[in-house]
């Protein structure tokens, strides 16, 4: 797997398309993405992960509607669905601060309300990209997962395993509906995508750092640190995820979406810190101070992305250098931190970044 990869060029043909959680990180790259191919895009969200300011860029686009309402709401689901082609279901609860702190929300929006979409697609004729996660594989440590790789979970009464849980009876739900009901989807599985616009509200470690070392604050590690990612770029998954979508080959199948350079919570913080030329320490959190009793982390994920780049050239090219001043450059753009938050050393490198 070298090289650039190689996109099928489209065939220039306009759908209307339903994006759920489109106002969310991913959900709203997809939407401009989408927008540039000459969609219309629906986009229905209920704002609380997401933020209607992600789509600012686009909100005078006379191509694009927005619809303010849940998935869990069947009526609003088919509503929103009405006339569209296809769908990329992105809506959930995600993170994992979230997903243990209120894992009975998160039970309800990952499995009654895929059900709601899947079941309106079917009624709609339209075609599904269901988004799904690695934390489908839970403690599978294997060096490269494949999506027939065995899933392993731990116990089911530990809030920890609920998103796994719910995200592994989503995928079920889909392959059902496409073997007994003929629904035409497919599946895809992010691996720790991150980028501009992701939130550390919920949890996600990478512009947690990244704020941290923005503002000269210890940047926080949570166990011994050697627990290891592979960080994808968002612009990198989106354009791939929609030609999954295309391809009728897809239909049925899961595909990884990842990065592919393996590193250390430790070492990414440390990148990070020499990326934006920061004053800024590393602090190792014990998991028993930051989570609830119970939790526990993956020591090692790393996707096989094989099947994915034999398909539609999947291959990703952004350094991960580039995605730290990507989101720095974003962060302090829409947190607005002070400009003496980092040194003029580090502010002066964000330069033509955004």
């Amino acid at each position: 797997m070298s090289g650039v990869p190689v996109y099928p060029a489209s065939d220039g043909k306009s759908m209307r398309t339903l994006v759920t959680g489109g106002a969310g990180f991913v959900g709203s790259h997809l939407v401009e993405h989408l927008l540039d191919l000459g969609d219309e895009v629906v986009v229905l969200d209920d704002l609380s992960t997401g933020s209607a300011r992600n789509l600012a860029g686009v909100a005078d686009n006379p191509r694009l509607e927005m619809i303010h309402g849940s998935i869990l709401n069947a009526k609003t689901v088919g509503t929103a669905m009405e006339g569209c082609e296809r769908v990329f279901h992105l809506a959930a609860a995600v993170g994992v601060k979230l997903i243990v702190e209120q894992p009975l929300r998160g039970l309800r929006i990952n499995i009654h309300g895929t059900e709601n979409v899947l079941t309106a697609a079917i009624e709609n004729q339209a075609a599904v990209l269901l988004v799904s996660t690695s934390e489908v594989y839970g403690k599978n440590t294997a060096d490269r997962l494949r999506e027939d790789s065995d899933r392993v979970l731990g116990d089911p009464l530990l809030s920890r395993w609920t998103y796994a849980g719910a995200k592994g009876i989503d995928e079920a739900f889909a392959k059902a509906y496409c073997d007994q009901e003929g629904l035409d989807v497919a599946i895809v599985r992010l691996f720790n995508t991150v980028g501009p616009r992701q939130t550390g509200r919920y949890g996600m470690v990478f512009p947690n750092l990244v704020g941290q070392a923005l503002r000269g604050r210890p940047l926080t590690v949570f166990g011994d640190g050697l627990q290891t990612r592979c960080f994808s770029a968002v612009e990198d998954v989106v354009p791939a995820m929609v030609r999954i979508q295309e391809d009728a080959r897809a239909r049925g199948e899961a595909f990884n979406l990842g990065g592919a350079r393996e590193i250390s919570i430790l070492d990414l913080a440390n990148e990070i810190i020499r990326t934006l030329d920061s004053r800024s320490e590393i602090e190792l959190v014990p998991y028993a101070q930051a989570y609830a009793p119970g939790f526990e982390d993956m020591r090692r994920r790393v996707p096989d992305n094989t099947k994915a780049y034999e398909l539609v050239g999947y291959e990703p090219q952004t350094p991960l250098t580039t995605t730290i001043l990507r989101v720095a450059a974003d962060l302090l753009a829409r947190e607005r931190l002070g400009s003496d938050a980092m040194p003029l050393a580090g502010a002066r490198a964000f330069q033509g970044v955004l």
